[in-house]
């Protein structure tokens, strides 16, 4: 059953923002509230109510309370890079601490989906070769995503009257995304893990916005790996990209990177690091099967989308 009253957090990024556009192009949903410390740059899409809000105050409990939301997507985690990457990463993690707290006290809810990401699974010399959602979450001091998660669950077990619905997304590559795996790959001169080539699978923001859409309208609870069909070799991007690959030490390529001239600054995580090292690739049957959505784009195709608009950006 469709909502009727949603909430969006995370409004103000790319995601967010078109995934609350599209749930308020839903003739069945009445409302539609965004929420943000900040509008998205592009404007509040049509129907969307933006609320001006950040979710680490116990205040979001009133919105939610107030306007009698039915439904929470918490779109809000961002990606942990960069000279702000504490205060990113506290916002993740306090920021969905505070949303869960005011969904559990809320007697209206009945789903709640949550954002997640294909981080949560790490990336090793010891990892399968194929990730499913029953397989352990990685440990460590970088594992905010498996944090988020456990918070998550934490929820689920105080209230299993609420739908939920968990969506772990593969590497988001295409237009209107800002990642540092795009910057990346926009380095006229790639450094690569010496003696490794690793296999990536890719989602497009499209299909991102599409699952996360279909999981709000319907009722599917459950955790659902989330990516395109096919793994593409990081030799293969770096080809496809019309780039040079510059192989070299793993623990080389950050500073190298701060080297290129030019070129917007790639900030990495040690996921990302890890990922550029040994690659992740996920299991997509339960979101075929059971979940009921085949991602349009393949990650090749998602990834030579992302090529096409890149190189129409520079030619501008």
């Amino acid at each position: 059953m469709a909502p009727k009253v949603l909430l969006v957090t995370g409004v103000a990024d790319h995601l967010g923002g078109r995934l609350a556009a599209r749930l308020a192009a839903n003739p069945d949903i009445d409302r539609v509230l965004g929420v943000d410390t900040r509008p998205p740059a592009t404007g509040v899409p049509a129907r969307v109510e933006f609320v001006a809000a950040d979710i680490r105050n116990p205040r979001i409990a009133k919105v939610i309370s107030s306007a009698k939301v039915d439904t929470v997507v918490h779109a809000a985690p961002r990606a942990s890079v960069g000279p702000s990457r504490s205060a990113i990463k506290e916002r993740n993690v306090i920021g969905t601490m505070q949303l869960l707290a005011a969904c559990k006290r809320s007697p209206r809810l009945r789903k709640l989906v949550v954002k997640s990401t294909a981080e949560v699974y790490g990336a090793s010399a010891t990892s399968p070769a194929v990730f499913t959602e029953q397989d352990p979450l990685a440990g460590g001091r970088d594992r905010e995503p498996a944090e988020i998660e456990a918070y998550v669950r934490g929820f689920a077990r105080r209230r299993p009257d609420v739908a939920l619905t968990t969506m772990r997304l593969a590497e988001l590559i295409g237009p209107g995304v800002d990642t540092a795996l795009a910057r990346y790959f926009r380095l006229p001169v790639v450094p690569t893990v010496l003696g490794f080539d690793a296999r990536v699978q890719l989602l497009h923001p499209q299909d991102a916005v599409a699952a996360l859409e279909r999981a709000t309208v319907h009722d599917l609870p459950g955790v659902f790996n989330v990516g395109g069909d096919g793994v593409i070799l990081l030799s293969q991007a770096v080809r496809r990209a019309g780039r040079v690959a510059l192989p070299m030490l793993r623990a080389a390529i950050p500073a190298a990177t701060k080297l290129v001239r030019g070129a917007a600054p790639v900030h990495f995580s040690p996921d990302l690091a890890r990922l550029l090292n040994y690659g992740r690739v996920i299991d997509t049957t339960r979101l075929k099967t059971t979940f009921g959505f085949a991602p349009r784009w393949s990650t090749a195709a998602a990834f030579d989308d992302y090529v096409r608009t890149a190189h129409q950006e520079m030619s501008q």
